[in-house]
C-alpha cells in the first residue's frame, strides 16, 4: 500500500521539482547558444565605439606568467600595490586620454608571495615604445610576474581589412588581455592565410538599424551577426581563456567558446547573457561595411538543427595598423 505523503516529504519534492526546472532552463539556454555558433566548426550568433564605457572602465585584467619589458615610469622596488587590478589602474590613472600625454602603457605585477619573495607586491608601470608590439622580456610557468596592456585614446584601434572595406575596430586589452595579445600576434604577421568571414546574417525583421531588437519579434534567424575565423595557417592556435563576458552589442566583437572562430554582432543580443569573450568593439562609422557584407550573396546550411547562411564566396581577413586620424 502507498505511503501518504506528509508535509516533509511534500516540502522535499516541491525543491526537487524547483531544482529541476532550474536545472532543465540552464540547459535549455546553454543548448541554444551553442546551436547558434557552430562548435568546432561552431556555429556563431556586435558593439559601437560608444558602448559597455562603463563596463569597460571597471575591467583591469592581466595576464600571468608574463614579464613585459620597457622603460620604467614608476619602480616596483619603491611602489608596492596589494593586487594585479591596483597596479592595472595605476597605470590607468597616468593614461587617462584627458588632455595630457600618456605616461604608461603597461605594467607588470609580482602577486605569488612565494615565488616573489621580498619582491612580492612590486608594481612596476612601464611605457613601450610601441603599445601594438610590446616588448616582452619572458614567459612560461616559471614566471612569477602578471603583466598588461593599455592603450591610450585612439591608440588601441586595428584594421580588420576586407575586399568590401577596412572595419576599424576597438582593442579592450584591460578586459581581456590574452585575446588582445593574440590579435597583437596576428597583426604583426604580413598576412593572415586562413583568417576569414564565413557567414553573413542580417538583422532582418526582428531588429532596427540601432540593433534594439522588435518587441515580440524572433530572436533569428536570421542571427544579425557575421562570422568568420581568426587561425592564421602554419601557427598554432592556442585555446583563449574565458575573459571579460558583457552583454552582445552591436558591433561587439567576440569570441565563439575558446577561438579561433568570432563575430561581430549587427544588433544587441541581451537574450545571449554573459557567455562571450568580447575583446573589441567596431567603430560606429565601420558597421555600414558590414550591414553591406550581411546583404552578400549566401547559401543556406543546417548547423545542429539551426538554419544559417553561409557565403558563397568566404572574405579574407588580414589586420592592419591604423594612423590615430583614420
Amino acid at each position: 500500500m502507498g505511503r501518504r505523503q506528509n508535509d516533509s516529504d511534500f516540502g522535499r519534492f516541491a525543491i526537487l521539482v524547483l531544482f529541476l526546472i532550474g536545472a532543465i532552463s540552464c540547459s535549455a539556454v546553454y543548448l541554444f547558444l551553442t546551436v547558434v555558433f557552430r562548435p568546432s566548426t561552431e556555429s556563431l550568433p556586435s558593439v559601437d565605439d560608444d558602448v559597455g564605457v562603463a563596463e569597460e572602465e571597471n575591467c583591469c585584467r592581466g595576464i600571468e606568467n608574463l614579464e613585459l619589458w620597457g622603460d620604467a615610469v614608476k619602480w616596483g622596488s619603491e611602489f608596492r600595490l596589494n593586487s594585479s587590478e591596483e597596479c592595472c589602474m595605476a597605470c590607468k590613472r597616468m593614461c587617462s586620454g584627458e588632455g595630457g600625454p600618456c605616461m604608461c602603457n603597461s605594467w607588470v605585477y609580482c602577486g605569488d608571495r612565494e615565488a616573489c619573495g621580498p619582491r612580492f607586491g612590486e608594481c612596476w608601470l612601464k611605457k613601450q615604445k610601441d603599445a601594438l608590439n610590446p616588448d616582452r622580456r619572458d614567459s612560461g610557468d616559471l614566471v612569477m610576474w602578471t603583466s598588461g596592456f593599455v592603450f591610450d585614446k585612439g591608440e588601441g584601434i586595428v584594421g580588420m581589412e576586407t575586399d568590401h572595406g577596412i572595419l576599424r575596430i576597438k582593442l579592450l586589452p584591460e578586459c581581456a588581455p590574452h585575446s588582445v595579445s593574440y590579435i597583437l600576434e596576428l597583426l604583426a604577421l604580413p598576412h593572415c592565410v586562413g583568417c576569414q568571414l564565413h557567414r553573413a546574417e542580417s538583422r532582418g525583421s526582428f531588429w532596427d538599424s540601432e540593433g534594439n531588437h522588435i518587441k515580440k519579434a524572433p530572436y533569428g534567424p536570421p542571427f544579425a551577426l557575421i562570422q568568420g575565423t581568426l587561425e592564421s595557417y602554419g601557427s598554432m592556435f592556442k585555446d583563449i581563456p574565458k575573459e571579460h563576458c558583457p552583454t552582445i552589442r552591436r558591433g561587439s566583437v567576440a569570441w565563439v567558446g575558446s577561438g579561433p572562430e568570432f563575430f561581430i554582432s549587427l544588433a544587441n543580443h541581451g537574450e545571449w547573457r554573459n557567455a562571450y569573450t568580447v575583446f573589441g568593439s567596431v567603430l560606429s562609422e565601420d558597421m555600414e561595411i558590414l550591414e553591406k557584407i550581411a546583404q552578400l550573396p549566401t547559401k543556406s546550411e543546417i548547423w545542429n538543427n539551426i538554419k544559417v547562411s553561409v557565403l558563397e564566396n568566404p572574405i579574407s581577413l588580414r589586420f592592419r595598423r591604423m594612423n590615430k586620424k583614420s
